[in-house]
Formats: C-alpha cells, sequence, structure tokens
C-alpha cells in the first residue's frame, strides 16, 4: 500500500465514522476514534453487504456508504454489549 492510498483509506475511514458518531450518538467521537470506526466498519459493511448480495458501487461514495454501514453495525452492537 503506498501513501496515497493509505491517506485515502484514513480519509475514507474518519468521514465513514464520523457520519456513524453522528447517526448513532448525535455527536462524532474524536479523530482518532473516527478513523478506528470507520476502518473496522469498512471490513464489517464489505462482510455484511457481501453475505447480502449488495454493492454500493465503486468509487469513493460506495466506500464511505459501506464503510458507514459497517460502522453504523458496529457501534450498535457495541452499545448493546455496554447496556449488557
Amino acid at each position: 500500500m503506498d501513501l496515497q492510498s493509505l491517506a485515502v483509506s484514513l480519509i475514507i475511514g474518519a468521514v465513514a465514522g464520523w457520519l456513524a458518531g453522528l447517526i448513532m450518538k448525535g455527536h462524532g467521537l474524536g479523530l482518532v476514534a473516527n478513523i478506528l470506526v470507520g476502518i473496522i466498519g469498512s471490513v464489517v459493511g464489505s462482510a455484511l453487504l457481501r453475505a447480502l448480495d449488495v454493492s454500493l458501487g465503486s468509487g469513493i461514495a460506495g466506500a464511505i456508504g459501506t464503510a458507514m454501514i459497517g460502522a453504523v453495525v458496529l457501534l450498535f452492537v457495541v452499545s448493546l454489549i455496554k447496556k449488557a
């Protein structure tokens, strides 16, 4: 992975994590937490959408959408675990 790909991945992760934070809690989680949630959410979202045989496209918007869906699912599961 070259430096440009890493930078794009971090930006997509940050945007997706921030959007998921807005959806789930009403505010962002901070830059580093947003990036981590977005990157992990990207993996979760890719697996989930692949299992459902759904594609959001191959561009940056599709990548952000996939990562955001996964990040929302991730934050939802974390909130359920915290309540238990």
